[in-house]
């Protein structure tokens, strides 16, 4: 092991507040198979196979959490608020707060390309992170980290990951016009592309976001419109 990648470890575990028995497990959940193949390390090496782990035991922790906490929801409910809670999305969500994307070894083509702050690897490194954490110090262990990173302040994630459905809804209760997106301006390589966009109700802005995919600026935009209070009827 490196001591670029010793140094990188050690920083996400003060960051985490977890300290890895087994350092191999946390280098695995953040070995990336491009970053493998360039490395010529063994393919069971990278954090696929221990993130399959992580995203069983997240389903646990989350499904025992909501269960116990919404007593009155049925079954369809509750896998309808577990999945807006533990998908893609939501994960990288989480994975931005610990800027979980900076500590993942990456190859040279896929850091290239953007990959370090890709939505699907930093959902899946977050999963394996946990899958990591499960196998070194147990269900315990994994349960903390995931109430502290992943179930932490969920009315508020929640709004972030509903934002255009919840703006929608508002502007159709409200009979505000019509709500849209407009994207005002695309920069960067094309690999690493940047985008903002304004959320408009007829021609009026109501809020405004930027993000690496347009889908992501438009979401940015509804959850700065619902946090600003801004007026959504006429």
């Amino acid at each position: 092991m490196t001591m670029h990648n010793k140094m990188t470890m050690e920083l996400l575990e003060e960051r985490i507040g977890y300290t890895f028995q087994d350092k191999n497990l946390l280098k695995q959940a953040l070995t990336h198979s491009s970053y493998a193949n360039e490395q010529k390390i063994n393919k069971w090496e990278d954090y696929e196979r221990i993130e399959f782990l992580g995203d069983a035991v997240l389903e646990l922790v989350s499904s025992d959490y909501l269960y116990r906490v919404n007593p009155r929801l049925s079954e369809g409910e509750l896998t309808k608020k577990r999945s807006s809670m533990v998908c893609e999305p939501a994960l990288a969500f989480c994975a931005r707060d610990i800027e979980l994307g900076r500590f993942i070894f990456l190859g040279k083509g896929e850091e290239a390309t953007g990959g370090r702050n890709r939505e699907s690897i930093t959902s899946d490194v977050l999963e394996a992170l946990i899958g990591a954490i499960y196998l070194d110090g147990g269900l315990s262990c994994a349960r903390e980290f995931i109430d502290r990173f992943v179930l932490s302040d969920l009315e508020n994630k929640q709004l972030f990951y509903d934002s255009k459905t919840i703006l929608q809804e508002q502007v159709q209760k409200e009979g505000g016009g019509r709500l849209h997106y407009v994207l005002v301006e695309e920069s960067g390589p094309e690999h690493d592309k940047q985008f903002r966009v304004e959320a408009m109700i007829d021609n009026r802005k109501i809020g405004e976001g930027s993000g690496r995919t347009k889908k992501h600026a438009e979401q940015q935009a509804a959850y700065q419109a619902l946090l600003s209070g801004n007026r959504i009827s006429r």
